[in-house]
């Protein structure tokens, strides 16, 4: 499979349209049209990673962080972009997603925010556009015996999404009326006739990227000539899309168990805690890597508890002083959990290719009890 294939399936699962603007997201060394064989995940590209990455035979690279963040004067050996050099003299391609992950609904973010208990968890700050557009709502009129039918062809088409559910709509029974005049070829009823039938009113939600398509699956499916339907922009439907998530547990829950979900699901084994230690949390933020900004927001919501990688010291007194306690895992550490979840969504679309989590790449602290 060449890259600019591979980069096509990486950017339907992250749409890097969600990636801040500082930040550089997408193919940043490598020959789009090269085929891979085999794709190494990591969150930072080190050179224990690179030799890994050679020892594996490793085609392309997917890491978290860009291998690349500013401009570039020189890629040459010895200096502070030999890495760089290295990749390129080593042909291995490298694409990173970044902040489009940490944005993307149900990437790391909402991870984090389901392992600390909060439900329906809002975006901090720092928004970005939603990549899908608008959303339309689709109204059709049909024949109750054909309902399942044309339900089921526009949900195939890409209609009825909410969230994390799909195949989301609603029926409501009713009579239509009609009179073929001439030239008509009615399905139900003669020309020149007044009809009346038993029709259910189904209507769905549809991206605007599907709408078109929608509506061609829908008119296949419809037994009449002519359907009936409407269809409607929604107005300010669209959740904010953004770093970090915010909001309530789904019960209130003692820090010692938070703290215990933590360590199980992304592997950490220390972290710096900051505020009191023995609390029950009804409230909480996250946030993945570096996102001391936000603090400030996070403490006029008067949130009990914020779960980040890492805070500067006058961020850290804002929030002992605010009474918050907060759990600092390290800068990698609070992003790295997120790489399995993303390795078997990405294997899934890309069959034969064969990826392979990194095994050196790491939180580049030792912590070590004095």
């Amino acid at each position: 499979m060449k890259i600019k294939d591979i980069a096509a399936i990486i950017e339907e699962i992250v749409p890097l349209k969600l990636a801040q603007d500082w930040d550089n997201v997408g193919l940043l060394i490598g020959d789009p049209r090269r085929n891979v064989k085999k794709i190494l995940l990591t969150i930072d590209i080190t050179n224990k990673v690179l030799a890994e990455a050679k020892r594996l035979k490793t085609d392309l690279i997917v890491s978290y962080h860009p291998v690349i963040w500013d401009g570039i004067k020189k890629i040459t050996p010895g200096n502070q972009n030999s890495i760089v050099y290295d990749l390129i003299q080593a042909d291995i391609a490298v694409f990173s997603i970044h902040t489009a992950l940490d944005a993307l609904p149900g990437g790391v973010n909402d991870e984090l925010a389901e392992i600390v208990g909060i439900i329906d968890g809002k975006p901090i700050g720092d928004y970005v556009e939603n990549p899908q557009g608008d959303n339309y709502k689709l109204i059709v009129f049909v024949p109750i015996e054909s309902a399942a039918k044309i339900s089921n062809a526009v949900f195939a088409a890409g209609a009825g999404a909410i969230g994390n559910y799909s195949n989301c709509g609603f029926a409501a029974e009713g009579t239509g009326s009609f009179l073929p005049l001439t030239g008509a070829k009615p399905a139900i009823g003669k020309k020149y006739k007044l009809e009346k039938v038993n029709e259910i009113r189904f209507e769905t939600i549809v991206p605007a990227k599907k709408l078109n398509g929608c509506i061609a699956a829908m008119k296949k499916a419809h037994p009449y000539e002519e359907p009936a339907f409407d269809v409607f922009k929604i107005y300010n439907n669209q959740n904010k899309l953004g770093l970090g998530r915010i909001g309530k547990l789904q019960k209130p829950m003692q820090l010692k168990k938070i703290l215990e979900r933590i360590k199980k699901h992304t592997g950490a084994k220390a972290f710096g805690i900051i505020g009191k230690q023995n609390r029950l949390v009804k409230t909480a933020a996250v946030c993945a890597g570096s996102c001391g900004q936000v603090i400030n927001l996070i403490i006029a919501a008067k949130t009990d508890f914020y779960l980040t990688g890492e805070l500067k010291h006058h961020q850290a007194l804002a929030a002992q002083e605010a009474g918050m306690t907060c759990v600092c895992l390290s800068h990698t550490v609070s992003e790295r959990f997120i790489l399995k979840k993303f390795a078997k969504q990405l294997q899934k679309q890309i069959g034969q290719v064969k990826i392979n989590i990194s095994k050196k790449d790491a939180d580049p602290f030792i912590w070590k009890t004095l």
